[in-house]
């Protein structure tokens, strides 16, 4: 995992207690079809104050591991107790386990026009405060690494800041680590292009646009609308690795030839249980990532949807597409 060398300098120590409750739940085989299963190893982190609002799928067969919930401070290179017993029983630091997918549920699997995706899911509708990424391996389907930063506003007063996050992270039980670990969007990604440049994927020799890989997010509000705005917010220049990006509802529509509005509808109709915390980014990112590898082992072409042609433009690739 990547540790900036901002997140060094902070030294900020690990909370055991910042105030997560978590469910047990071991690597587990999901029902996608009447016909077969795809089997894969998913995160799970409950709610603080109703640990029974995330559903536990009930064809939940392996039992021989207990699963660990992922320390957020490890995630942002904030971390000092790899050491410790009892941190490393307690929390799980390692991302490429939780999402494997079964190689024997492949055989339905065609050749990509990418060798990786990047699943992104922006939180905050103010100004943006959570930015995870998911990096997946398009042969595969394996989760290779995972990039995720808690944002800090840069336009808004202290005692604002404080109302935004109890009220978004407040119950889900993260404001804390949010607090000890967030920074502005602009060191935000500066570190993201460390993490880009780390896994040959981006360079700006390159021209600045990704290499061999794209972004998928579920909507087009993410890439479209929010990291322009941010941008101009945080008064920087929009980066040109966010001129193109895929769409994932509209790859469903037309590979399904069904509509889905959101996350929460594909993963109801292809029978995969919601893990997590919905609207907790890297959990809504770990989802998306789920329908986006069932997708993948059903034999689905995942295809640039949109591309940017200024700040204002923006081309719409497939005519049948969710509006």
């Amino acid at each position: 995992m990547y540790r900036s060398a901002t997140a060094i300098s902070r030294s900020f120590l690990p909370r055991a207690a910042y105030s997560l409750s978590f469910g047990s739940l071991s690597s587990i085989t999901l029902s996608v079809s009447p016909v077969r299963t795809l089997s894969v190893s998913a995160s799970l982190s409950t709610t603080q104050h109703d640990p029974s609002s995330t559903p536990t799928p009930s064809n939940n067969t392996n039992t021989t591991s207990r699963w660990k919930p992922m320390c957020l401070y490890y995630t942002h290179g904030m971390y000092t107790m790899l050491d410790d017993p009892a941190h490393l029983e307690k929390f799980n630091h390692s991302c490429s386990e939780e999402l494997r997918v079964d190689v024997a549920e492949l055989k339905n699997k065609r050749s990509q026009e990418f060798d990786y995706f990047l699943v992104l899911d922006l939180e905050g509708k103010v100004e943006i405060l959570e930015f995870p990424v998911v990096l997946v391996d398009a042969k595969t389907l394996n989760v290779v690494d995972l990039f995720h930063r808690f944002v800090r506003p840069s336009k808004m007063t202290e005692q604002r800041i404080n109302e935004y996050i109890e009220g978004k992270y407040g119950n889900l039980g993260v404001d804390r680590v949010w607090h000890d670990t967030a920074i502005p969007f602009e060191e935000v990604l500066q570190n993201f292009e460390d993490w880009l440049t780390q896994h040959r994927l981006w360079g700006k020799v390159q021209g600045g646009h990704l290499d061999r890989a794209a972004f998928v997010t579920c909507g087009n509000w993410d890439v479209k609308t929010k990291i322009p705005q941010q941008c101009t917010v945080s008064k920087m220049k929009l980066p040109s690795y966010f001129m193109e990006w895929i769409n994932l509802k509209d790859v469903y529509l037309n590979f399904y030839k069904r509509r889905a509005t959101g996350m929460m509808t594909m993963m109801r109709e292809l029978q995969l249980p919601l893990l997590g915390s919905h609207h907790l980014g890297i959990d809504d990112a770990k989802n998306i990532t789920r329908v986006l590898q069932r997708m993948l082992a059903d034999g689905a072409l995942i295809q640039i949807t949109a591309r940017r042609h200024s700040p204002e433009k923006v081309e719409f690739l497939f005519e049948n597409r969710i509006r």
